[in-house]
């Protein structure tokens, strides 16, 4: 070996890489999942993903698997803290917490959770461009990089019958998303999921900020969509989770600079 190359080793094991943390001790990774949570939700609000009490994620609990940690019933996404936080059981019933569960969120979350156990995260809003998109009753088209993450890799549910508040609906829902990472609900907006809190919310604000992009390219004329291999590669590079935390984390760190009150 040169000495070039062993002073590029060399830097190369001083270099820090981010990777998602593993836990032996199940209270630990409850408080970072709920951690996780709360600063997911406090940039849902920096990012101005709020329409009222509308919105919710959800992080699988790691020891009570079919409980999940989810944001109160009508608490801001920019004012949530860690304390804030609720558990619910499989039957809607909040077992840790103050405040009431929003009745969607446990229609809509808890079937999922079901139907997907390799899900620990799920994120829904009505963000404005996630909900001008579904009102086109359209998927996302492989029209830049970044769209290329959920090609083939995103359902549409194609029917709107009010607010869902029915374990049915919630059931159809999850059969829309079926195994892949995202729903576009159609008149309504979208859902994502993740095997991290971290990913799940990535995939919501990229999502949100594709469907942005489509809807501009739209109306400035007819986008030149990516050939099928060559999406179906990106796809690959781009569209898994390890990726989506990866690409979060910077987000992350400025809303945990900022908002250092949110780990109360």
């Amino acid at each position: 070996m040169s000495q070039e190359e062993e002073f590029l080793n060399k830097l190369a094991t001083d270099l820090i890489y981010r990777f998602p943390p593993n836990f032996d001790d199940v209270e630990d990774e409850r408080r970072h999942r709920k951690e996780r949570l709360a600063v997911a939700l406090r940039v849902f609000g920096k990012f101005g993903f709020e329409e009222g009490v509308a919105g919710h994620i959800t992080a699988r609990d790691p020891e009570h698997t079919d409980h999940f940690w989810v944001n109160p019933f009508g608490m801001s996404f920019k004012h949530i803290r860690v304390s804030d936080l609720i558990l619910v059981n499989h039957a809607g019933q909040v077992v840790q917490g103050r405040h009431p569960v929003n009745e969607a969120a446990f229609a809509i979350h808890s079937q999922l959770h079901q139907a997907r156990p390799d899900v620990v995260a799920a994120a829904h809003s009505h963000s404005t461009y996630g909900r001008a998109l579904s009102a086109l009753g359209q998927k996302l088209a492989p029209i830049t990089q970044d769209a290329c993450a959920f090609y083939e890799d995103h359902g549409l549910f194609d029917d709107y019958t009010g607010v869902v508040t029915d374990l049915e609906e919630g059931k159809r829902i999850a059969a829309a998303l079926g195994g892949s990472k995202a729903v576009i609900l159609r008149n309504h907006g979208l859902l994502t999921v993740g095997d991290s809190v971290d990913a799940a919310a990535w995939w919501f604000v990229t999502m949100e900020r594709s469907c942005q992009v489509q809807l501009l390219a739209q109306a400035a004329g007819t986008p030149v969509p990516i050939e099928h291999d060559n999406a179906v590669v990106t796809r690959g590079q781009l569209g898994n989770d390890l990726v989506a935390w990866v690409n979060y984390q910077p987000i992350a760190d400025q809303v945990i600079r900022e908002q250092p009150d949110l780990f109360e």
